[in-house]
């Protein structure tokens, strides 16, 4: 069945949506296999971010409250991180690593939704010595960010997103004191999702969500970014993934319901008219909160996966709550027009939980050593043996997957 929207925007024209069941194939691509590591299988937090803390030449993880030092994942907790209002939720939404002042030592940039706040986690010198948090705006409720060099200057901005309002930040100065500059888009787009990619082929780089994209202008200082309501995702992934998928030369978008059932996709399409058109398909409706979404190369052949999974207890009364955890990654066939999906973890259902959502704990309600999405997943090599493994953090521990496609002997 195509459904027909008509768009506000008149040089837009007639937008196409198609909604279908798309069948998606269970494959190993190119001989990947997994195992599961266990960091912390008591750990909370829903975030993580791999880099050297220490400076000994491996990679470390930092989540929550805590960096993880390779290659026995040995802890030191550095900082204080509380439960929100909603004791099943820490304040802790994003651990993304920069060095923020450019002293030569990675820093956290983290963000917080029942505080309403954005910060950087300074790195002390010392890794092992608390970190100083300081705070970089107020902005809204918020469940993650990311890291985008959005304005091509070649340093990281940070794009978060806040229910409210559509912003991002950007540091002008590192010297005599680290400055921020918020950039305000307005709340035309504001929603649950955010992402970013060049949508209309012009080599800057726009911002997604929910409700459409901002068109980044010439001058990306400026805070007029065209808004275009485009298409309806619901309540989104984050983040939103922006790619030419099917090789058709123009960009597509990729996304979960993060409180449902899902894995989507909108492929672009022009008219006869030049307009742009839309084709919405499903590629996994068979798990849910499908919450966040990464994009990284697994298999080696330079063309990324998209990494997702369910979000343990993104909220304890929805749809599939308490169904098995799962770690996936997908690739799209373009020989063969279709999604392959490749399990990286699939775990037991939450038998015994209670029937009141808010007696639900996850580290009790799922078995042991049960690994989910979270809210921000990493993909590095963290075993230096030249593939990329996979980080993931959630309510139900802190887990890496070891790529075993190079070194299958071990």
């Amino acid at each position: 069945m195509r459904i027909r929207y008509s768009n506000m925007t008149a040089w837009i024209g007639v937008i196409c949506f198609l909604a279908c069941s798309f069948a998606v194939a269970d494959e190993n691509q190119a001989g990947v296999r997994w195992r599961k590591h266990t960091i912390n299988d008591q750990s909370p937090f829903e975030a993580a971010g791999a880099a050297d803390f220490n400076g000994d030449g491996r990679l470390d993880v930092f989540s929550g409250d805590s960096w993880y030092e390779a290659p026995q994942w040995t802890r030191h907790k550095v900082r204080e991180v509380l439960p929100g209002t909603n004791p099943h939720y820490y304040e802790d939404f994003a651990d993304l690593p920069l060095d923020v002042n450019g002293d030569g030592h990675t820093d956290i940039v983290t963000c917080a939704y029942f505080s309403r706040r954005i910060a950087w986690v300074e790195h002390p010198g010392d890794a092992t010595k608390p970190w100083i948090e300081h705070t970089i705006d107020l902005p809204g409720s918020m469940e993650t960010g990311q890291l985008v060099d959005l304005n091509s200057d070649g340093s990281p901005d940070f794009l978060p997103n806040i229910g409210g309002v559509v912003v991002w930040y950007e540091i002008t100065a590192t010297e005599p004191k680290v400055t921020w500059k918020k950039h305000d888009l307005g709340n035309q787009g504001a929603g649950h999702g955010v992402g970013h990619g060049d949508m209309n082929r012009d080599g800057r780089i726009d911002i997604i969500t929910p409700r459409g994209w901002y068109e980044q202008p010439v001058d990306a200082d400026s805070d007029d970014w065209p808004f275009h309501a485009e298409f309806q995702l619901g309540t989104a992934s984050i983040l939103i993934i922006c790619r030419d998928f099917d090789s058709d030369g123009d960009t597509d978008v990729l996304w979960g319901m993060g409180h449902d059932y899902g894995l989507q996709w909108l492929k672009q399409s022009t008219d006869g008219d030049g307009h742009r058109t839309w084709m919405r398909e499903n590629i996994d409706m068979t798990f849910s909160q499908v919450h966040t979404l990464h994009l990284a190369d697994l298999d080696g052949d330079s063309q990324p996966e998209v990494i997702t999974g369910k979000r343990v207890y993104a909220h304890e009364t929805e749809p599939g709550a308490t169904e098995p955890p799962c770690v996936y990654s997908f690739q799209y066939d373009r020989s063969q027009a279709r999604w392959i999906r490749q399990v990286i973890f699939e775990g037991q259902p939450a038998k015994f939980a209670p029937a009141n959502a808010k007696d639900r704990w996850a580290l009790k309600d799922f078995e042991r050593g049960s690994a989910g999405t979270g809210l921000q997943m990493d993909a590095r090599d963290l075993d230096g043996d030249g593939d990329t493994d996979v980080i993931c953090p959630g309510k139900s521990g802190l887990y890496w997957f070891e790529n075993l496609r190079i070194s299958k002997s071990r």
